[in-house]
Order: structure tokens, then C-alpha cells, then sequence
């Protein structure tokens, strides 16, 4: 190669070696000036937190009323009844299944006070909340119906930890308090936040068939309240097999789970007498107004009309999503569903736990 023809190849590769180093100068300084944006961003998101987290702890309510809490076995009656409750002037009525049992959902949460208040909040936080502040409430697998639902952990985390700072005197009573405290101060959503509450309403299925469950929870709640859906064992088995068809399909391992959680009510009456009452799922559905009217004497809370329709936060919401209610509002279809029961199964139902619901239609109020 003559030195002319090597002097251009070594000029042209120069000036690519040019492009090149100012292309990458450029890219660098492009990303870094990405990279001070972001956190110029993520630090005024820091300070807008911090102002929104000041802002909403300066109109927070306390939240120290009792618990009325809904029991029944798995199956269709605590979800509808809750939400009948919802909107109710009187009343904080938690949105979705309440989820602080620890370590399963069943057990109530043992809270230790030697221990400290973040790992109080982090037994009892249910992290269900970010899914649905994410996509929004859905009541079941298969409804499609979605309801709007704004939560922020870290505020609820923060105002959990201010609560116990202000306490004088700490006990199980005022961890349970900072935390519905701090539950319902940080569901910003929440159409029916304001005004004197006498009950926050929950439901929870399985939780009452442990005596020691709810030994603690009467610790904690004196004043609280037990309210039990009862439903025919064949009607709770049709049920049971629609919406978990893998469960429930040995009728005789089945039964007696239903016997368990029908006994345990009436231990549960028997121990706690007036704080507990039986209300029949059939007379929920066919016979509302009534049971309604009762159910608010029961809780001390005056009749209101929006106790005679289901809502998520005051939104219409279908009842009975396990049974593929179509309609919205409380609908008496479930009375009388065709039967999936052969006769040796009914025969078998029959044999079981025929004692058991006699003496537990015994306790429930007659409308």
C-alpha cells in the first residue's frame, strides 16, 4: 500500500474513532442527566409523600369502637351480610374478607407487647391491599365486575407507628385500635369515613370454630359481638361443591366440617350468651328488612334503608358472587336451586348432622 492511500484509511479511521467517542460522550451525558432526573423525581415524589402523608395523618380519626365480627363456616351468607352493612353512617364496615389472622387467616393473631410496633403492624398487615389498589376490588375469581380501591401501605405503616407513639398506656386493645386506626385512615377511597362510628363490621370465615380464638378476641373486644350465619347443611353443600368443586366432594369429610363449625357456634353461644346471635342464611335472603331491623337493635345502630341493599363502599355490588348471581342487590335464588345431591349423599347429610341443627335452629332468632 503507498503511504497516500495508508494516510487516508488512517484519517478516515480517525475520524470514525471521533464519531464514535463523541457518540458515547453523548449517550453518557444523556444518561446521566436521565439518571438526575430520576432521582430530582424520586425525591420530590419523596417530598409529595411526605407532604400527603402530613396532610392525611392531620384528619385522621381514631378508630377504637369494637368489632362485631361475622362467622360462619366457608360458603355464601358472611360476604353479603358485610355488605349490607357497608355505608351505614354507624358503621366501618372493613371492604374485604378481614385478613389479620396470623399465621393462617383462621388463628387470631397472638400479639406480643414486650415486642416492638413494627412487628406488631407487620403480623397484622394484610397485603391483599396492594393487589386490589392495583386492579381494584373484585368480589370473586370469576366476576368481572371491578370497584375502585386507594390504599397506601406506607401510610397505613406510618400511621399505625404514630398511634402507638401517642399512647400513654400500651395494651392489646390500643395495638388492635392503631391498627384499624390505621387501616381505615389509609384507604383514601373510603366513601364513608366521617362521622361517630359504634361498630367496625367484618367477616371471617372459619375463625370462631377455635375456642382460643375467640377467648382472645373477647380479651381484646369485651364489648364486641359474634354474629353467625347458619345454613341448612344440603344447601351449604350444593354451595360449598359449586364454588370449590375440589374440596368438598367426600360428603361425609364434608358434613362434619359443617357439624365442627355448627358446634362451635353453640359453644360460642353458650359462653358468650347476648354478644352472640344465630341469624339463618334463608331468613337473611327471603326475609332482609327483618333480619336487618334486628341486626341493627343488635349493634345499637339506628335502621337505615341502605342496610337492605349490598354495596362495596356505597357502589351496588352483585350478591352472592359464589352462586353466580347475575343481579345486583340481595337476590333469594339460592332458596331454590335445583338439587345435586343423590339420596345416599342426603341420607348421609341427614345421619350426620340432623342433632347438631336442631340444636342450633334452637338458638337462632325466629322473624
Amino acid at each position: 500500500m503507498n503511504s497516500g492511500g495508508w494516510k487516508q484509511e488512517r484519517d478516515t479511521g480517525a475520524k470514525l474513532g471521533e464519531r464514535i467517542i463523541s457518540y458515547l460522550i453523548g449517550e453518557y451525558i444523556k444518561i446521566r442527566y436521565r439518571i438526575w432526573m430520576l432521582r430530582k423525581e424520586s425525591n420530590e415524589s419523596k417530598l409529595h409523600d411526605q407532604d400527603l402523608f402530613r396532610i392525611c395523618s392531620e384528619h385522621i380519626s381514631p378508630v377504637t369502637c369494637p368489632l362485631a365480627l361475622i362467622c360462619q363456616i366457608q360458603g355464601p351468607g358472611g360476604s353479603l351480610l358485610n355488605q349490607l352493612f357497608d355505608g351505614h353512617p354507624e358503621i366501618h364496615a372493613h371492604p374485604h374478607e378481614l385478613l389479620i389472622g396470623y399465621p393462617e387467616k383462621h388463628h387470631w393473631p397472638r400479639v406480643d407487647l414486650n415486642d416492638r410496633p413494627e412487628n406488631w403492624f407487620g403480623i397484622l398487615f394484610e397485603d391483599i391491599v396492594s393487589k386490589y389498589n392495583q386492579e381494584g376490588y373484585v368480589q370473586g375469581t370469576e366476576d368481572k365486575e371491578t370497584f375502585p380501591f386507594v390504599f397506601i401501605p406506607d401510610l397505613q405503616r406510618k400511621i399505625f407507628l404514630d398511634y402507638m407513639d401517642s399512647v400513654q398506656s400500651i395494651t392489646l386493645r390500643e395495638v388492635f385500635n392503631a391498627y384499624m386506626t390505621s387501616y381505615f385512615g389509609a384507604w383514601l377511597s373510603n366513601q364513608n369515613y366521617s362521622g361517630e362510628k359504634k361498630y367496625i363490621t367484618a367477616f371471617t370465615p372459619r375463625l370462631a370454630m377455635i375456642q382460643e380464638n375467640m377467648e382472645s378476641f373477647f380479651e381484646i373486644y369485651p364489648e364486641g359481638r359474634l354474629i353467625f350465619i347458619v345454613i341448612d347443611p344440603k344447601s351449604w353443600l350444593r354451595s360449598a361443591r359449586r364454588q370449590w368443586p375440589g374440596k368438598y366432594g367426600d360428603v361425609e369429610w364434608a358434613v362434619n366440617q359443617w357439624n365442627e363449625s355448627a358446634q362451635a357456634t353453640l359453644w360460642n353461644k353458650e359462653r358468650y350468651g347476648d354478644s352472640v346471635c344465630l341469624v339463618k342464611f334463608e331468613d337473611l335472603v327471603g326475609k332482609t328488612k327483618a333480619v336487618m331491623r334486628y341486626l341493627a337493635e343488635f349493634l345499637g345502630i339506628e335502621f337505615d334503608n341502605i342496610l337492605l341493599a349490598p354495596t362495596f363502599n356505597k357502589f351496588p355490588i352483585r350478591a352472592n358472587a359464589s352462586l353466580n348471581a347475575e343481579d345486583h342487590g340481595v337476590v333469594n335464588s339460592p332458596l331454590f336451586r335445583e338439587r345435586t345431591l343423590t339420596g345416599e349423599e342426603l341420607n348421609t347429610i341427614e345421619e350426620i348432622s340432623s342433632e347438631t341443627y336442631r340444636l342450633v335452629l334452637n338458638e337462632v332468632v325466629r322473624f
